[in-house]
């Protein structure tokens, strides 16, 4: 019987390696290694001399099963932040590679040979899956209850682990550099000061923020350019700490933050200026309409509104139903081509006036933010789990190699409710970079 289980384990062990050459052998890249439960190391070349960025870190025999069946990048997700494999290094050089082996072609003959290999691992090794990890949300897609849930689900998580790794305001969006060595303090700054130039905000201007955080911008508009602030969220962590900090800050006449739906505030013509920072992917395709029509009819004409949003390629299919960031990060989250949002605003009133991509800008952002939180990961891990620290690991890394590579991009976008025509504008942008 021993000798039986031994023969077992070197059994699982070969086909782990085999299929470890099949799947990777080929590949150019050669910056890593493989390390199996036994401790066994495994690379693409094993002469090579090249130094290793990073070690893919097998926890168990059935841990390739776990990775790669049914091959999606859900599963791969799953495997990692459920601990079926680790990674150890530059989690950010592995995406190219998970990347090259989703997208690889496979012949019907390979899938069944690679099919076949995995299901002779093990397949009831690794640790249990919680059930309640993973979004449940209930209702119709994009109704206000639903997107309340949403909400919830991605920002309720806890103020604190935020902080961990955001800038010093928790700005949590695209930062704008000067340079790629401004530390994120600095871009963030930057970027809050650029959207109020964006704006053209004078003193005693009405200013809407929606999706408005943990208040940063509006705190900053108030405090800088002395315009009256109102900022919604649906996240109730959110509205606390940004009502604490506008307190703070000695605000509480010039700013406030509510939890609102952006589809609940019925004050028309009513701001002067309009502005939504990262909310805009929660709103959704079908919506896009009634977003912007409600925008239109809170602007005071002569005014603008300024959305800053994440903006998927036009020749990549979205896939948000099944992937991993719908399941674990944003549930309902939805990014569609700037052609769209640009016919959707036009469609509802406002004239475009400018549209300017920070694709290179987010890239250095999510860079920045994935380094502070693994800078931070037992604190992470205390103020929420070890599940919740991976998933934002992975998930702000694939982010880098998406705007990277142009699979993702994020721009703002100037829109006028012109007067009868008077936009109110200057001819040029010059007072934007003074």
């Amino acid at each position: 019987m021993v000798t039986s289980t031994i023969k077992t384990s070197d059994q699982v062990l070969q086909t782990t390696i085999s299929l470890l050459q099949d799947l990777f052998g080929s590949s150019q890249q050669r910056n890593f290694a493989v390390r199996l439960w036994d401790g066994t190391m495994w690379r693409p070349d094993a002469g090579s001399q090249e130094p290793v960025r990073f070690t893919i870190v097998l926890q168990h025999p059935g841990a390739l099963r776990k990775m790669f069946l049914p091959p999606s990048d859900l599963t791969l997700g799953e495997a990692y932040i459920y601990n079926d494999f680790d990674i150890e290094g530059d989690i950010e050089a592995v995406i190219p590679l998970a990347d090259q082996f989703m997208s690889g072609q496979w012949g019907k003959m390979e899938q069944l040979r690679f099919g076949q290999r995995l299901l002779s691992l093990p397949s009831n090794t690794g640790q249990a899956r919680p059930e309640d990890a993973a979004a449940k949300l209930r209702g119709a897609r994009h109704s206000k209850e639903r997107d309340r849930q949403a909400v919830t689900y991605h920002y309720n998580r806890s103020n604190d682990f935020y902080a961990l790794w955001l800038d010093s305001r928790m700005v949590y969006s695209c930062a704008y550099f000067t340079t790629p060595d401004d530390d994120l303090d600095t871009a963030q700054e930057h970027k809050l000061d650029y959207i109020c130039r964006k704006l053209r905000l004078r003193p005693g201007e009405r200013l809407l923020d929606i999706g408005c955080g943990w208040g940063g911008l509006v705190i900053y508009a108030a405090q800088n350019y002395g315009v009256e602030a109102y900022g919604i969220t649906l996240s109730g962590p959110q509205a606390e700490l940004a009502q604490r900090r506008i307190q703070e800050a000695g605000l509480t006449g010039k700013c406030k933050v509510e939890v609102r739906d952006y589809r609940d505030v019925n004050v028309a013509n009513s701001f002067d200026k309009i502005v939504s920072v990262g909310m805009f992917e929660h709103v959704g395709e079908t919506l896009l309409p009634t977003y912007f029509k409600q925008a239109w009819q809170l602007l005071r004409p002569g005014g603008v509104f300024l959305n800053h949003g994440i903006a998927s390629n036009t020749f990549i299919p979205a896939q948000w139903k099944a992937s991993f960031g719908n399941h674990y990060v944003f549930p309902d989250g939805e990014l569609v081509p700037i052609s769209s949002t640009l016919r959707a605003a036009e469609t509802s009133g406002f004239e475009v006036r400018d549209v300017e991509s920070l694709r290179e800008h987010y890239t250095l952002t999510l860079r920045r933010w994935v380094r502070r939180l693994e800078a931070h990961a037992e604190e992470a891990r205390k103020l929420t789990n070890d599940v919740t620290y991976r998933v934002w690991r992975l998930y702000m890394s694939a982010s880098v190699y998406a705007f990277e590579t142009g699979r993702n991009n994020i721009y703002q976008t100037l829109l006028a409710k012109t007067d009868r025509g008077d936009s109110r504008l200057p001819l040029t942008r010059s007072d934007w970079y003074v």
